[in-house]
């Protein structure tokens, strides 16, 4: 039976709402407090444009529980799913053939401490991490040939997806949705929701996928900052993300396309919206060029940064209540997390369910 949806939100979790709930048959409606569709890269939006895409459940249990990762390896193996429903003129970049692990070989103490946090209980069933000695790396990604005293670690089944084509795809092939844009959204209950101009949406279901704009509704959430660089780096080489173990920090390199890295810190507790400062820019570049050298001829597209909801606990928020729906906090878990809680929240309630690889 078809029913009327209101969505608010467009960041990851609303489209997958809405693409799944518009292409069951129901009649979908979204709202977002954004001009339009596409990022903007102003410090503002669905944390989601900013996001690297990796899919790194077995890594995430360096500080993350292991009901995080359980969730992870059930979106690992929706993705493929989903990105195959997508039409032809969408196409969507999506690996699954593992991620790495690297530390300097000064760092052999701290890398251990993160492996052993890896090692948590109740995860007997998915892939553990496998030493790789200098000549297997190197065999494995010829790109880091050149930094041969790193210690190496390969996480099976990880993988990462392109956040820019994956969001831009789930919107443009929600067919009969109505988007509204500029529609910032002040309070969401069940069968209605209000908008900041004082209008009144009724709806069969209400489904809060607000990100931080749900702040008033739930006072725990609060921003947690992320940052990246983009570089073009034309045959750079790299075809897995990886996960350098840095003193103070964890940087990430990721591939993008052919031509297109990635570098990110995994997070910053701060609220701050402004752009990323010279050191951050800095320390991330360092750790990216100890790693890979040849990027010191790299191009710098863009400096970014935004914020990520999250929880004291760093763990999500799923509510399920009869009209009333509610996806928050997320974290730095948003690619990783959001098919399976979706899928989850979907299934509760009646509605339906995120496609599945047979």
């Amino acid at each position: 039976m078809s029913a009327t949806i209101a969505i608010a939100g467009a960041g990851l979790a609303g489209r997958l709402f809405a693409w799944a709930l518009a292409g069951a048959g129901h009649r979908v409606q979204v709202f977002d407090a954004r001009p339009g569709p596409e990022p903007q890269f102003d410090g503002h939006g669905a944390a989601a444009f900013t996001a690297a895409g990796m899919l790194s459940p077995l890594a995430e249990l360096e500080k993350a529980q292991a009901p995080i990762a359980s969730a992870g390896w059930r979106s690992l193996a929706l993705w493929p799913a989903i990105v195959h429903r997508m039409s032809p003129g969408h196409p969507v970049g999506l690996q699954l053939h593992g991620s790495l692990l690297l530390s300097q070989r000064s760092d052999a103490g701290a890398a251990q401490r993160v492996l052993d946090r890896l090692q948590q209980p109740g995860l007997e069933a998915f892939p553990k991490p496998q030493p790789l000695e200098p000549q297997a790396l190197a065999a494995l990604e010829p790109a880091l040939r050149r930094s041969p005293g790193l210690l190496a670690w390969l996480l099976p089944g990880e993988g990462l997806i392109h956040p820019l084509e994956a969001m831009a795809a789930l919107q443009a092939d929600t067919p009969g949705c109505a988007w509204h844009w500029s529609q910032p959204v002040d309070r969401c209950e069940a069968g209605w929701l209000l908008l900041d101009d004082g209008r009144r949406i009724d709806a069969d279901w209400v489904i809060d996928c607000r990100g931080l704009g749900a702040k008033a509704q739930l006072p725990e959430l609060r921003g947690v900052r992320g940052e990246v660089v983009a570089l073009d780096a034309p045959g750079h080489g790299l075809s897995r993300s990886v996960r350098l173990l840095h003193p103070r920090h964890r940087v990430y390199l990721v591939p993008r396309t052919a031509d297109q890295l990635l570098i990110g810190a995994s997070e910053v507790e701060s609220e701050d919206r402004s752009p990323v400062s010279l050191q951050s820019a800095v320390e991330l570049m360092a750790a990216a060029h100890s790693v890979m050298p040849q990027l010191a001829e790299a191009r710098i597209t863009r400096l970014d940064r935004n914020l990520r909801p999250a929880f004291p606990d760093h763990r999500p928020r799923l509510h399920h209540e009869p009209g009333l729906l509610r996806l928050n906090g997320m974290y730095r878990h948003g690619w990783l997390l959001a098919p399976a809680l979706v899928d989850q929240l979907l299934k509760d309630s009646g509605l339906g369910a995120l496609p599945h690889t047979p």
